[in-house]
């Protein structure tokens, strides 16, 4: 692995302590706002939304102007949503800085492209394992921060995320160079920014099945990530320093699965686990797409992650009913149940998204 990749590498992780700070906070910093469960299910939602529609805009304009522009437009965004929600007074405002955040928040996209323009073939499974890794250890260590800055204020959360936000800006401008070597032709119609690419990406050979794939996943996993905390306050009775412990113990479990679990997972059950493991996904999009389109493929593969997280929290708070507590395990049972649906969809679909990396070995 190159400098490049190893300064990728840092930002993504930066990056992830930024993003993961704010995910044990968000539903009990909403109901400091006086909004209601489904309320606070749409605050997770419209960044999401936004992302789902802005990150194939990001991912094809770095395929035409390069990585490092809108590597730090993404990340200047995400440093003001976050000062703005920090200091928030109203709902309103809260609602607006979320939705900036999205707007704006095309940085993984455009980090996975970086990769695949730094690194060959057979190296960018490693790379992508690495990526997760690094984002994966932000798991961790972002809510333990979140836990220190919770001692000040939920808002003092967002105000943290920002200047760590901050930190992986300064990098990427001071020390990342421009990493894309072939950049795209320039449309003829200025408004062909990729938003067609939406519909069509899931029509795209191998692609289009591995965005599906990942829609789903993302769907079950936000699900799951909402409905738990209004279920662990309000049922269990905890509070947000207990709920963020148990993200810091989700974390460190996700990490231990990327680095060793499915090495030894996938040495007895290839075929299945490969599948389902997101910087695997990542790789097998990357390698399926030409080298001038892999911001615009990796970026469509966000778009859909993003609209799946902004479906997941809704659906969850659609199912709860504050009145009747019992309510709030329902969309817990229905993640587990998709987790199972989705493991079917990945086996038997598996044989549509193998790629061969050289003559002697393939992915699947």
């Amino acid at each position: 692995m190159n400098r490049e990749f190893w300064i990728i590498a840092l930002i993504a992780f930066v990056n992830s302590l930024s993003l993961t700070i704010l995910i044990p906070i968000i539903y009990l910093y909403g109901k400091q706002f006086g909004l209601n469960d489904f309320q606070t299910s749409v605050l997770f939602a419209i960044y999401s939304l936004a992302q789902f529609l802005a990150t194939p805009i990001i991912g094809k304009l770095s395929d035409r102007f390069g990585r490092k522009p809108l590597l730090i437009i993404s990340l200047l965004g995400t440093v003001l949503a976050n000062f703005i929600a920090g200091t928030a007074t109203t709902a309103t405002v809260l609602f607006l800085a979320r939705l900036l955040d999205g707007i704006t928040g095309g940085n993984n996209s455009v980090a996975q492209a970086i990769i695949s323009d730094v690194t060959n073939r057979e190296n960018r499974a490693k790379a992508f394992g690495i990526f997760g890794a690094a984002f994966g250890l932000g798991f961790i260590l972002g809510p333990a921060i979140s836990l220190l800055a919770q001692n000040i204020s939920l808002g003092a959360s967002f105000l943290v995320s920002g200047g760590i936000a901050l930190v992986a800006l300064l990098i990427t401008i001071f020390f990342l160079p421009e990493t894309l070597k072939s950049k795209a032709d320039a449309s003829h119609n200025i408004f062909d920014l990729g938003l067609g690419n939406l519909i069509t990406g899931i029509f795209m050979p191998k692609l289009g099945i591995l965005l599906i794939i990942n829609f789903f996943i993302g769907t079950t996993f936000t699900i799951f990530t909402y409905a738990f905390q209004p279920y662990f306050i309000n049922v269990l009775g905890q509070n947000s320093q207990s709920l963020t412990l148990m993200f810091i113990m989700f974390g460190g479990l996700g990490l231990l699965m990327q680095t060793q679990g499915i090495l030894i997972l996938t040495r007895k059950f290839n075929l299945l686990f490969n599948s389902l493991v997101q910087p695997i996904i990542n790789t097998l999009i990357s390698l399926n797409a030409k080298p001038e389109e892999q911001g615009t493929a990796l970026g469509l593969n966000s778009s859909y992650l993003s609209i799946s997280n902004a479906f997941g929290p809704v659906i969850a708070g659609m199912m709860i009913n504050q009145s009747n507590p019992t309510t709030y395990g329902h969309p817990l049972y229905l993640a587990g149940v998709l987790t199972f649906v989705v493991l079917l969809l990945a086996l038997f679909t598996r044989k549509r998204y193998a790629v061969k990396i050289n003559q002697n070995s393939s992915m699947s």
